[in-house]
Order: C-alpha cells, then sequence, then structure tokens
C-alpha cells in the first residue's frame, strides 16, 4: 500500500488551515510569545480589551467581536485577561499578585495559546495516522474497524459485557429494527472481588465469562430452542488497545488502577472467547470449570449454564468512547464524533479510510479512536503544567504518561483542587485559622465534592458544609477562594476538552475538502453530566478556536451499554450485508486461474486467426493491415490524416519535417440521421467536411496523400483497400457492409469532384496509434487502444501470416479482438449482468470481449449491477430512482471519478444528485466497490489478451526475454484512475518473461494516419 497522505493542508498550500495557528504542523516548535495561532477560515486574533462586562475580541482585520463577559469567564473560557503578560511563565512568577492571583491565573490560558494547543494536537493526529509516524505520535489514533454508523434497520438480540473499575456490567439488549427507537434492556451488575484488579489476567476474565454465563441464566427461559440462542456479544474494554480487526485487539497497556498479569501484548478478545468457552466443559464436580468460582454459589445448574454458554461469540471490541458515539446515531441523527470527559478523557470521529495509514482500508470511513489522553506526554504541553499538575502526577501510579488526561480527568481534578489548597496553605492564603493536615491524605477532596461546590449558586453555605465535613473551619473568605479555584480548575477541564474537540471537527473539515462543517457531537461522563456549564464551555470555546465548524452536543444515552451493542448490531449487519454484496460481484471477480484460461482462449484464437484455412472461423480475426514498416525518421512533406471512429471525426493536415511534427485539425460532427442513414449519405458528408477544412487551410489546391483512419473491422486486401466487415459503435449506415471503403470515399469525392486529395493508406485507429509512438520509439511494435472500443495490433513474423503470401519481413497485424468470444469460449466468464447489457445493445452477440472492457459498457454494466443491489435492498434503502432505470444513464466518467482515492464524499454525492438517488455514505462506499470490481475486471481481461500477445512474440523470436514497447491510446486507459496500473501489474504476472513499457499515443488516429501514408509515400517514391 503505497504513502497516504493525512497531513490537512489549507488553501495556500501549507500544512493545517491556520495562518499561524497551525505552523506547528509539520514545523518546529515555537516560542508561544512569537506566534498566536488562528485557524484557516477566522480572522487572526489579536489582543483582548476588557470593558465592563464584556471583551472585545480585536482581530487583525480590524473587525471586533463582543463576547459578554460573566466573573466565570476567566475560569471557564480559560482567557488570560492580563495584557501586559505575554508569556506564561511570567504571568505566574509575578511578584506584584497575591497567591490566590497567581493560582488563578495559572489556571487560565490565554486564547492565543489554545490555538497553539490545537494545531499541536492536530499535528500529533497526523503522526498517529501515519504509517511513518504513528510509533512516535502520543495521540495514538488507533483504528476501531468501525466502518458504519447506524441505519435503523438492526434487529435482533446483543450481548453486552462492560468491564467498570469496580464492577462488571452485562446487558441483553433487544433492537426491532424500527429506527432504534424503542429497544428493550436487560442489565445486571456484579461487583469486582477484591484484589482481581491486581491479580492473574485468567481469574479477571474468567469472572467476566462467569458474570455472562449466570446473566444468560436468569434472563433467558430454559425452554428456548437452542437455534435462538446464538448470541452476539460486544465487549466494552475501556484501555488502551491496538486493534487489528474489529474482534481482535491486543491490550498496550492497564490504567485507571488496574494490572493483571499476563494480559499486556495479548488479544483480550481471545482471551474472553477462551473463557467463556470454559464455562461449558463441565469439571469434575459437574460445575462448568474456570477461575475460582467466584460466582458459583449464585448459579443455576451446570447444564442450563452450558446450553446457555456455547452459543455466545465475541464479535466486536470496543471502548466506551466509541460506544457513545453509536448510541448517539441511533434515532435517526447521524452522529460521528465522540467524546468522553470521566475519570479518564478520550475522543474518537469517523475518519477518512485512506488517511488511515496504519490499516490497509482505503475506501469509506472509520472511527478512530484518538487516545489523546496521552496528548503532551513529548512535553508539548509543559508550558501548561502547573506545580498543582505536577504533584498530582508525581503522585500517580504512571508518573509522566498521560499528562492530558490527568488535567481533565474527573479521576485528578478532586486531586488538583487539594494541591493548589496544600500551595495556598504553605503560603498563608487560605485556611490560616485551623489545622489543614487533611489536605495531605491523597484523595481526600472527591469529584464529587468539587462538583457540588461550582454548581453551588446560593452563597457559601453549601462550601462550608463541605469543608467542615473535611475537618476544616474555614472563614467565608476561605470558601469565596474555594469556589474560584473550584471553578478554575473544572472551567480548565472544559476549556482543555473543547481544544481538543476544535482540533478533530478542523481536522475533519479540511480531509472531508469542506468550506463549512455540521456535525453531531455524543458526549458522556461525569464531567459532562455532572457540570451544567461543561456544554456551554464546551461549545462556545471550540466556536471559537473553529468557527468552520458548527458541532451540535448529543448527550448519550449509555455508550458504554447500548452503544455497545449498537456497535455489535451494525457488525451484523454489515457482515450480512457484506456477505450480500460478495454473492453478486463474485462472478466479477477473477482469480488468476481465470486469466491464465483467458490468456490462452486468447493465444488459441490469435492462431486460428492467423491460419488460412481457419481463418474465416475464428472469433478474433487477426486482419493484416499491409503495413510493413515503421518510421524511419526520413519521412517529409505534408499529409492529409482523416480519423473517423465515432460520432465525432477529424480532418487534420501534418506536416513532417527535420524538426519534427506539426499539425492542424478540426473536428466534425455526424448526426445520428447519418450515421444510420446510406452509405452514400455518409461519405458524401465526410467529403463536405474535408472539402471545408482544405479551404480554411489553403489547401484546395494541392494533391495531398491522405491516410484514412478507419476504426471499424475490416479485411485489408492492400494497403488501401479494406473491406468493411461489420459496423460497431453504433453505426449502421446502409450499402457499406463487404464494400471497399476506401473505394466509397474516392466515389464521394468523385460525386463531389473533389480532386484535392489521395488516399494512399488506409489504417485503423490501433495501427495509428503504434505508428506514431513508433515515430518517437522503435521498440514500439503494438498498439492498443482502450477507449470508447477495444483493440490491439502487433507486428507478426510474415511466415506465420497464412493469409498473405510471402515468408519475408513481418507485417502489422490488426487483431480485432474485440470480438473474442462471439463464437462462445468466454461463456463461462459471462455474467448476468453482461447477457442482458450484450442483448440491449445493437449487435447482440457480437464484439462480446469489448463489451467486457471497452468504455462504451462498462457503465451500463455497473447499473444493471445498482439495480440488482437495490433490489436486494443493499443499496438506496431499496428504492431506485427511476433515473437510474434508464438505459445508458450511468455513464463510464463516473466510474473514473468515483474511483478517485480520497473523492470527497458531497463529490461522489453530486453525481448521485445527478441520477436523483438519495445515496447514504454507504451507498458511495458500496457504488466505489460496485465501480472498481467492473474497471478491475476490465482491466484483468486486456491484460490477458495483451499477454498473450507478447508471449507469442517472444516465442516467435526464440527470445528468453522480451522488450517491447506497447503504444496506448483512449479515454478509458488515459483518464480511469486505476485502469492502466491494474493492466500492467496483471501484465507482469501473466507475461513475467516479457519487459513491457506503455506510452502513450500523442494523436494516434491522426498523427498515426498520416505517418502510414508518409511510409506509403516514402516507399513509392523509392520504387520509383
Amino acid at each position: 500500500m503505497g504513502s497516504r497522505s493525512t497531513r490537512p493542508t489549507s488553501q495556500n498550500g501549507r500544512p493545517g488551515g491556520a495562518d499561524r495557528a497551525d505552523q506547528s504542523l509539520g514545523a518546529p516548535e515555537q516560542d508561544s510569545r512569537s506566534w498566536g495561532p488562528s485557524p484557516s477560515s477566522a480572522p487572526t486574533l489579536g489582543p483582548m480589551t476588557v470593558m465592563g462586562q464584556s471583551v472585545l475580541l480585536h482581530d487583525r482585520r480590524g473587525s471586533v467581536k463582543v463576547l459578554q463577559k460573566d466573573e466565570h469567564m476567566d475560569a471557564l473560557l480559560g482567557i488570560d485577561i492580563d495584557r501586559s503578560a505575554g508569556n506564561l511563565n511570567q504571568r505566574r512568577d509575578s511578584s506584584h499578585s497575591t497567591p490566590i492571583q497567581r493560582a488563578l491565573r495559572a489556571l487560565s490560558i490565554p486564547l492565543e495559546r489554545l490555538h497553539v494547543m490545537k494545531g499541536h494536537m492536530i499535528e500529533d493526529m497526523c503522526k498517529g495516522l501515519s504509517r511513518q509516524t504513528h510509533a512516535q505520535a502520543k495521540v495514538r489514533m488507533l483504528p476501531t474497524y468501525i466502518c458504519s454508523t447506524p441505519n435503523g434497520t438492526e434487529k435482533g438480540n446483543f450481548l453486552v459485557v462492560e468491564l467498570c473499575q469496580t464492577q462488571v456490567r452485562t446487558l441483553l439488549v433487544t433492537l426491532y429494527g424500527d429506527g432504534n427507537l424503542s429497544p428493550q434492556m436487560m442489565y445486571k451488575i456484579y461487583d469486582l472481588p477484591q484484589g482481581i484488579t491486581q491479580g492473574e489476567g485468567e481469574a479477571l476474565f474468567d469472572f467476566i465469562a462467569q458474570c455472562v454465563i449466570q446473566f444468560l441464566a436468569e434472563t433467558i427461559s430454559s425452554d428456548t430452542n437452542d437455534s435462538d440462542l446464538y448470541l452476539p456479544l460486544g465487549f466494552v474494554f475501556p484501555f488502551t488497545c491496538r486493534q487489528t480487526q474489529l474482534d481482535k485487539a491486543e491490550l498496550l497497556s492497564w490504567s485507571k488502577g488496574f494490572n493483571c498479569s499476563g494480559v499486556v501484548g495479548k488479544d483480550v478478545v481471545e482471551l474472553l472467547q477462551s473463557a467463556i468457552d470454559k464455562q461449558a466443559v463441565p469439571d469434575k464436580e459437574g460445575e462448568a470449570s474456570g477461575g475460582g468460582g467466584w460466582l458459583r454459589k449464585n448459579r443455576k445448574s451446570s447444564q442450563s449454564a452450558s446450553s446457555q454458554s456455547r452459543h455466545v461469540e465475541v464479535v466486536a471490541l470496543m471502548n466506551d468512547t466509541v460506544g457513545t458515539m453509536m448510541t448517539c446515531s441511533m434515532e435517526g441523527r447521524a452522529c460521528e464524533v465522540a467524546m468522553v470527559a470521566d475519570k479518564g478523557s478520550n475522543c474518537c470521529f469517523m475518519a477518512e479510510a485512506y488517511l488511515v495509514e496504519t490499516t490497509e482500508e482505503t475506501s469509506g470511513r472509520m472511527c478512530v479512536n484518538t487516545e489523546w489522553g496521552c496528548f503532551g506526554d513529548d512535553g508539548t504541553l509543559n508550558d501548561l503544567i502547573t506545580p498543582y499538575d505536577q504533584s498530582v502526577d508525581e503522585e500517580s501510579s504512571n508518573p509522566g504518561e498521560k499528562r492530558f488526561e490527568k488535567m481533565v480527568g474527573t479521576l485528578y481534578l478532586g486531586e488538583i483542587v487539594r494541591h493548589v489548597l496544600i500551595a495556598l496553605t504553605a503560603e498563608k492564603a487560605i485556611f490560616t485559622g485551623t489545622d489543614a493536615a487533611v489536605l495531605k491524605e491523597k484523595g481526600v477532596f472527591t469529584m464529587q465534592h468539587l462538583l457540588e461546590i461550582v454548581n453551588n449558586e446560593d452563597g457559601i453555605t453549601e462550601v462550608k458544609r463541605i469543608l467542615e465535613t473535611l475537618g476544616l473551619q474555614p472563614s467565608e473568605r476561605d470558601c469565596g477562594r474555594m469556589q474560584q479555584i473550584c471553578r478554575a480548575v473544572v472551567g480548565r477541564a472544559a476549556t482543555f476538552h473543547a481544544t481538543g474537540l476544535a482540533a478533530i471537527l478542523s481536522y475533519m473539515c479540511q480531509t472531508r475538502d469542506l468550506e463549512s462543517l455540521m456535525v453531531n457531537v455524543g458526549v458522556e461522563g461525569e464531567l459532562f453530566a455532572g457540570y451544567p456549564r461543561f456544554e456551554e464551555i464546551l461549545l462556545s470555546v471550540s466556536r471559537l478556536l473553529a468557527p468552520e465548524c458548527m458541532a451540535t452536543i448529543l448527550a448519550s444515552r449509555d455508550g458504554s451499554g447500548r452503544g455497545a451493542a449498537m456497535v455489535t448490531a451494525v457488525a451484523l449487519r454489515l457482515a450480512a450485508q457484506r456477505r450480500a454484496v460478495d454473492e453478486v460481484l463474485a462472478p466479477l471477480r477473477l482469480s488468476r486461474d481465470d486469466l491464465v484460461k483467458v490468456q490462452a482462449l486468447m493465444r488459441e484464437e490469435m492462431e486460428r486467426g492467423l491460419g488460412k484455412e481457419t481463418n474465416a472461423s475464428a472469433s478474433v480475426r487477426m486482419l493484416p493491415t499491409y503495413v510493413n514498416h515503421t518510421p524511419d525518421g526520413t519521412e517529409k512533406g505534408d499529409f492529409l490524416a482523416l480519423d473517423l471512429g465515432g460520432t465525432n471525426f477529424r480532418v487534420l493536415v501534418v506536416r513532417i519535417t527535420e524538426d519534427g511534427i506539426t499539425m492542424a485539425s478540426e473536428i466534425y460532427v455526424i448526426p445520428v440521421s447519418i450515421t444510420q442513414g446510406s452509405g452514400d449519405e455518409l461519405f458524401d458528408h465526410i467529403i463536405d467536411c474535408i472539402i471545408d477544412f482544405q479551404t480554411k487551410q489553403n489547401l484546395v489546391t494541392q494533391m495531398l496523400p491522405l491516410g484514412f483512419t478507419f476504426s471499424f473491422p475490416c479485411q485489408q486486401v492492400g494497403l488501401d483497400k479494406a473491406l468493411l466487415l461489420t459496423w460497431t459503435k453504433g453505426f449502421s449506415a446502409s450499402g457499406c457492409v463487404g464494400q471497399d471503403v476506401v473505394q466509397l470515399l474516392r466515389d464521394a469525392a468523385k460525386r463531389k469532384r473533389h480532386l484535392g486529395m489521395q488516399v494512399v493508406a488506409l489504417v485503423n485507429d490501433t495501427v495509428g496509434t503504434m505508428m506514431a509512438c513508433g515515430y518517437d520509439d522503435p521498440k514500439c511494435e503494438i498498439g492498443l487502444i482502450v477507449g470508447t472500443g477495444t483493440n490491439a495490433c502487433y507486428m507478426e513474423e510474415m511466415k506465420n501470416v497464412g493469409t498473405v503470401e510471402g515468408d519475408q519481413g513481418r507485417m502489422c497485424i490488426n487483431m480485432e479482438w474485440g470480438a473474442f468470444g462471439d463464437n462462445g469460449c468466454l461463456d463461462h466468464i459471462f455474467t448476468h449482468f453482461d447477457t442482458v447489457v450484450d442483448e440491449t445493445t445493437i449487435n447482440p452477440g457480437k464484439q462480446r470481449f469489448e463489451k467486457l472492457i471497452s468504455g462504451m459498457y462498462l457503465g451500463e454494466i455497473v447499473r444493471q449491477i445498482l439495480l440488482v443491489m437495490t433490489e436486494k435492498e443493499l443499496l438506496f434503502q431499496g428504492k431506485p430512482s427511476p433515473k437510474l432505470q434508464t438505459k445508458d444513464i450511468f455513464k463510464t466518467k463516473f466510474l473514473s471519478t468515483i474511483e478517485l482515492n480520497g473523492l470527497a464524499l458531497r463529490q461522489i454525492r453530486t453525481i448521485m444528485n445527478e441520477l436523483e438517488l438519495d445515496a447514504s455514505f454507504e451507498d458511495c462506499v458500496l457504488m466505489r466497490e460496485v465501480c472498481q470490481t467492473v474497471s478491475l475486471r476490465a482491466a484483468q481481461l486486456c491484460a490477458a489478451g495483451l499477454a498473450a500477445v507478447v508471449e507469442k512474440m517472444r516465442e516467435n523470436r526464440g527470445l528468453d526475454q522480451l522488450s517491447v514497447t506497447v503504444g496506448v491510446d483512449g479515454t478509458l486507459y488515459k483518464l480511469h484512475p486505476c485502469f492502466s496500473t491494474n493492466l500492467q501489474t496483471t501484465l507482469k504476472d501473466l507475461a513475467p518473461n516479457c519487459n513491457v513499457t506503455f506510452m502513450l499515443s500523442e494523436d494516434g488516429s491522426g498523427k498515426g494516419a498520416a505517418l502510414v501514408a508518409a511510409v506509403a509515400d516514402r516507399a513509392a517514391n523509392a520504387m520509383e
């Protein structure tokens, strides 16, 4: 897999999206005094001025934003209103401030510093997503392998087990496919035995398994049929894991007080599955075996437990953050970001999958678990870490780790307050008249105390009660200062959460190539639920930092329970959908053996086409072109070229000099009434256009040699004589099949009395392509067209061309391989979709190889697949638009657009809107897969045909290794983002002894035709 860029860029091409804020992306860290960041779509923020109860925010463009100020703004918004201090350390160390002021300032953050913080977080996010830098990133950006959110059709019974800090919670969630509006839930909570979180990992997982089995025994009736008891289980495991599949995750580290042995580095899903399976094996006493029998005294019979357990399968692992996002997507509201503000802190979001380089997935989106708790462990946040934070860190079980989480997690906020109080007590700024020794006791000041104080709006009575409960005797002034400190600590935590959210929102907006982003954010956790102003701060600060993004906060309801059930349900829905999709697409997916067989069949048909006795029955006609040489560089003069290969045709004049080739041309249109009228009308129209062109170029009086590119199957009996075998590409002019098309053109010239041209050679576009590239590369001996139609030609040994007299030299053979398979030899790879497309063409049963490959048909094949998938309710909720029922409405150019890697969703939806389809994001992803399947098959089949050609050339010449150039033209090859790569990769695999170079043709059908005329003119002059 090639490298994929993960770094968002601004319109000026610099990393990030900020004028100065995101210079931290890809640039050395600078002193916060010398630069102040701002988002790309927002004005650069200037100084702030305090005026009464509002703050004027001056930007550098001269405009002013008014922010209403209240008494808590300093702490809540993290805005430093001390304009005289630009450096954090200067502010903290000011000798003119009181201890209380210094403490509060240390806990407040200037807005410009938040911009810097946002930029650093985006930088670390990009590192975490990159394969090259992932190991160094502190924001780990772990893939979850969750690639879809609920769509409301999920139904069934789903088991959830959640490992909490002191408990195991089990749930049985029933969904009814009703939009998930009324899920039914049963749950039970089991307390973790004392010491188990520090013991052996096997004992912990055995206990979890026993909880699951006992819960099922108590909630599922014994008369339930075994067939109904398959229960998919979602495992909520709130620790940092490296996930490689939805059901495979290796524990990276314990946290939150857990430290069980034998688990780090192991697949926790496998550990739980093994523990559950073990419960189904009775031990010698008749009880199911496992881990210490923590719950045996409360369990039902082993027979009941055994019967229940053997159908439990762990199908998904997630953390509580992902569950929060999923539960907020349950009621018709797409939620793509989730935040948990609890004892720990984390955030996840739906990232573009192709940017997640640590996985092989490149289509659609994938939920990424940021694990942002470790942000700052590299020193990025050192200037924001206060002495109080440092003390909390030093007392923790993991000093120096999870620095961001220790400033925002509710597990630590009470401890931060405690250390602020210790410092202020030492400076005799608080509790001067009482013994404050209790503050030295770790954990004495809890998050519950903190929330009760910050949420108290009725004076200091409640504050005093809480402090007295702790054994302190505070004064009224102490209580007031206590409120200030608590609000500063909680406000800073909320502000930091908002800054992290702003980083994620800006990243999403930029990587989706949007001017603005509107997104729902699911939030859950003790800080969110317990602090009413958290949501207000989250929205206001994130809006200041990412004004291009508009977030709507959705309160999660039991994200780790319902959300985990939703993850499991979505996983099963997607698995069922995947099976159905694979069943539809399987016939189009060719194995290597299939391609080797196609290569062998092509070789057989080539031999039949070259044989004098077998040519008439061959599907690959192998037509001689009577072109025996490629350009040698001595050609000179003016030559006309006529390029007829579709409803648009060109007339050219080509001037060949020692200095190179110059051309002038004009495009003319052939109306459908003429392409399907009479032959005389068609060729009269062509002569009229040639006369018009020569008149405009002042060439009417000159008799110029003309090379005629005629891109339809012909039996050529001379360089300037060819019998039309059949019309293709929508032409059906009467009186032409079986006739010499050069003579038809000459007859039309006589009818029009035009004497300004002499047709000296007829070639098709494939031969012209080879000749045009041969002028620049003498090794070019193959021509390939992959556009509206497809064909190939190559230089064959004359001794092998049984349809032409002579054994010396070589001749270019026009394979006309579009008809390969018309004799039924490819029936084994023709699918239902191919048959439907073939039957609706103007030439059913003919050009069957071309109908598998060329641009004229691929869009229609895709449309037929989309119709079947819609009928099976795999796409568009089973509702096709009337437009999708219209033949040829899905253009092949749509394939090229849809398959562009990283194409923004809104661009694909533009195509869907054109087809009047209401496409979800998942629909767009599936459509891309359909297009990729069809175009890949086309490229592989083209490569199989080409492999037969180059291998024959190698064998003809008795070479161990052939080096040859293929001149190639056609919009499908040139414009499709993957076709050329897929073709070349497959060819290298099928013909390993051939070194094949591809050279894009520059106007093969025009310049090439003129060069054939020039070579013919050179040969004629040499004979004279």
